[in-house]
């Protein structure tokens, strides 16, 4: 088994490490495990929690699954969104026996009135990152000893359209917590990228030490968008301009800057199907 940040340090300058985004499918059935076949070029593939506010399969379940159909590293996501602390330190004990080393904590959307699911409020994300470092120590949110350690790698979510400043702070709060990687949504414009570092040095008082893995999402025009997208690029692809060639002009510039890890976003089509042949496409190229 391969942490993210050892494949990182691994890769050093020579590549970049991809870590491929995976939506759980919406039934039980195997086969719908089949779309991330097409992610084999992938260091990793990332198994989304519960996205859309959906009942999908557990992340953790899903994750083991495709690591066991594709052969690829996996990076389980987990939200304190809707268990409570038991539950969710249950559930990364169940995850550490299945031999997953890699977890993306991320908050979650909220619930409104309209989802009708009462929020678990036991943890915030920042303080679920605390716990599963805790747990690498063998201790449970109560303090009592485990009868074995954890080993897990911790990542974070990190999203620059809600505020350089803001998300700095959080970062560093994130990575205080004992955060070992952060992930970025999607990042159009490089400027920010130095921005927020600027920002991460002056909110922790010393430069940003563990790895990103910045988002680069592949654009379509019949897809769903997440984050702020120029409009120029917006432009381009009612002309008809191929969302692969856009995604693979902002590789270069990625790679031009040094980044070493990318977080990539397949397309998201209208309806939520997934659009991984895209990725496998760009994937192929950029190698």
């Amino acid at each position: 088994m391969t942490k993210v940040t050892e494949a990182i340090l691994a890769a050093g300058e020579d590549r970049a490490v991809f870590v491929c985004d995976f939506t759980p499918p919406r039934g039980s059935d195997p086969e719908l495990l089949e779309g991330a076949r097409h992610l084999a070029r992938a260091d990793f593939i990332c198994v989304a929690y519960n996205p859309g506010k959906l009942v999908r399969v557990d992340s953790v379940a899903a994750a083991f699954a495709v690591r066991e159909r594709t052969g690829r590293e996996v990076v389980f996501n987990l939200a304190p969104r809707d268990m409570n602390r038991l539950a969710l330190e249950s559930r990364l004990l169940g995850a550490g026996l299945l031999g997953l080393e890699n977890v993306l904590v991320v908050q979650g959307d909220a619930f409104t009135d309209r989802d009708g699911v009462p929020a678990a409020k036991d943890y915030t994300a920042t303080g679920l990152i605390r716990a599963v470092k805790q747990l690498n120590q063998g201790l449970d949110y109560r303090g009592a000893r485990l009868r074995a350690d954890c080993d897990f790698c911790v990542g974070a979510s990190l999203d620059l359209s809600r505020g350089i400043q803001d998300e700095a702070r959080l970062a560093a709060k994130k990575v205080e917590a004992g955060a070992d990687f952060l992930v970025s949504q999607p990042v159009f414009d490089l400027t920010l990228i130095s921005d927020f570092l600027s920002a991460f040095e002056k909110a922790a008082g010393a430069p940003l030490a563990v790895p990103v893995l910045w988002g680069l999402q592949i654009l379509t025009a019949e897809g769903v968008l997440f984050s702020n997208v120029p409009q120029d690029l917006l432009r381009d692809l009612e002309r008809g301009r191929d969302g692969v060639d856009i995604a693979l002009e902002t590789y270069a510039l990625f790679r031009e800057a040094g980044i070493a890890g990318v977080y990539l976003v397949s397309p998201i089509l209208r309806g939520g199907a997934r659009d991984y042949q895209a990725a496998a496409r760009f994937m192929e190229q950029a190698a």
